[in-house]
C-alpha cells in the first residue's frame, strides 16, 4: 500500500496499544463511519436528487458496509472518507485543497484513482490545460512528500508495490466474475479487454455525457475565457461518481471490502436522472439486489451474474437518462406580410 496507509495505520497501531485494544479500534472506526455518513449526506443535500427515505437504506440496511468499517477495519473506508471530504471541498470551489485531500486519499488506497479521469475532466473544464497544471502538481507533490522515506531507500520497490497495476487477484475472492472459468479470469487477455472497455466507456461519457458545450472536446485545453461556447455548469458529483462507477464495472476483480468503493454513490447514480414516481420501486429493488449479491459468501454464478445485470441497468440509465436535449428547430421567418403590416400598407 502507499505511504499514507502506513502512517495512518501506524498511528492506529500505537493508539490501540500495539494493536491489542481491538474494542478501541472498533470505536474509532465507528466514529469514522459516522463522519463518512455526514460527508456523504452533505454532498447529497447539495445535489437534492435523492428522496429522503433512501437515506435509511444507506444508514441501516447494509450489513456488509457495517462489517467493512467496524468488524474488519479495512483501509478502504479511510480512503473513501477522505475522498468524500475532497468532493465537499470541490463543491465549495476550493479546488487546491480538494486536490490535496484527493491525493491523500490515493495515498491510502489506489482505488481512488478510479475518480481521477472525472477529476481531470473537471479541472480542464474549470481551468483549462495551463490552469489545471498547478492542481495536478499539488497531487503529485503530496505523493512525493509522503513517500519520500521509502523513495530514498527503494524507489522502484515502493512504486511497483504501492501502485501495482498488474496485480494478480485470486479467483476464490472474486465477487463479480464467479461465472467465468478460472483460467479465463486469470488470463491477461481478459484483463486487457477490461482495460480497453474501461477506457472506451470513459471516452464515450467524457465526449457525450460530461461535455455539454457545442465546441469540440479539445476546447477544454483552452483557457475558459477564450472558448467560443462556454460550457454550462457541470454537476461535479455526476462526473466523479460516474467515473468511479465505470471503473468498478470494468474491474478485474471485486473483493468484499471493495463494496465501500461505490456503495454510498449508488443512490445518486440511480436518482440523478429524471424519475417518475412509479419508477422509484425498481430503483430500490436494484439497491436490494446489489446488497444481496455482496452478502452472498462465497459468491456464486447467480450472484455475480446478477451483480453485472444491475451494473448494466445503472449504466443504461446513466447513458440514456443524461442524454442532451434536442435543440429545438426554429422555422425560418415567413415572407408573407402579417396582418399588422398589411394594415400599415
Amino acid at each position: 500500500y502507499p505511504a499514507g496507509f502506513v502512517y495512518i495505520f501506524l498511528g492506529l497501531y500505537y493508539a490501540t496499544g500495539r494493536g491489542s485494544d481491538i474494542r478501541l479500534a472498533q470505536h474509532l472506526f465507528a466514529g469514522l463511519y459516522l463522519l463518512n455518513l455526514l460527508l456523504v449526506f452533505r454532498i447529497y443535500c447539495r445535489t437534492s436528487k435523492v428522496p429522503p427515505y433512501v437515506f435509511f437504506f444507506m444508514c441501516c440496511a447494509s450489513y456488509r458496509i457495517h462489517s467493512i468499517f467496524v468488524l474488519r477495519l479495512f483501509n478502504d473506508p479511510v480512503a473513501m472518507a477522505i475522498l468524500f471530504l475532497a468532493i465537499n471541498l470541490f463543491l465549495e470551489d476550493r479546488w487546491s485543497w480538494g486536490c490535496l485531500l484527493f491525493s491523500l486519499a490515493v495515498s491510502v488506497k489506489m482505488n481512488i484513482l478510479l475518480f481521477a479521469p472525472g477529476l481531470l475532466f473537471l479541472l480542464l473544464q474549470r481551468f483549462g490545460l495551463l490552469g489545471c497544471i498547478p492542481k495536478l502538481c499539488i497531487c503529485a507533490l503530496l505523493q512525493v512528500v509522503l513517500g519520500l522515506p521509502f523513495l530514498l531507500v527503494n524507489p522502484v520497490g515502493y512504486l511497483t508495490r504501492s501502485f501495482d497495476l498488474g496485480r494478480q487477484f485470486q479467483f476464490k475472492w472474486t465477487v463479480n466474475w464467479r461465472f467465468l472459468p478460472e483460467e479465463v479470469f486469470l488470463n491477461r487477455a481478459f484483463h486487457t479487454a477490461l482495460l480497453l472497455a474501461h477506457l472506451a466507456g470513459l471516452g464515450l461519457f467524457a465526449r457525450h455525457r460530461w461535455h455539454r458545450s457545442k465546441d469540440s472536446i479539445l476546447a477544454l485545453l483552452k483557457d475558459p475565457a477564450e472558448r467560443k461556447d462556454p460550457s454550462p455548469p457541470l454537476t461535479i458529483v455526476f462526473v466523479l461518481f460516474s467515473s468511479n462507477f465505470l471503473g468498478v464495472c470494468c474491474s478485474r476483480s471485486l473483493h468484499y471490502q471493495f463494496y465501500v468503493w461505490y456503495f454510498h454513490t449508488l443512490p445518486y447514480l440511480l436518482w440523478c436522472t429524471p424519475t417518475a414516481k412509479l419508477t422509484h420501486m425498481p430503483k430500490v429493488l436494484l439497491l436490494g439486489i446489489i446488497e444481496l449479491c455482496w452478502n452472498t459468501y462465497p459468491s456464486t454464478v447467480c450472484s455475480s451474474f446478477a451483480l453485472h445485470i444491475c451494473h448494466g441497468l445503472i449504466l443504461l440509465q446513466l447513458w440514456y437518462g443524461t442524454a442532451p436535449l434536442p435543440v429545438p428547430h426554429t422555422p425560418p421567418p415567413s415572407r408573407r406580410p402579417t396582418a399588422a403590416s398589411k394594415k400599415a400598407q
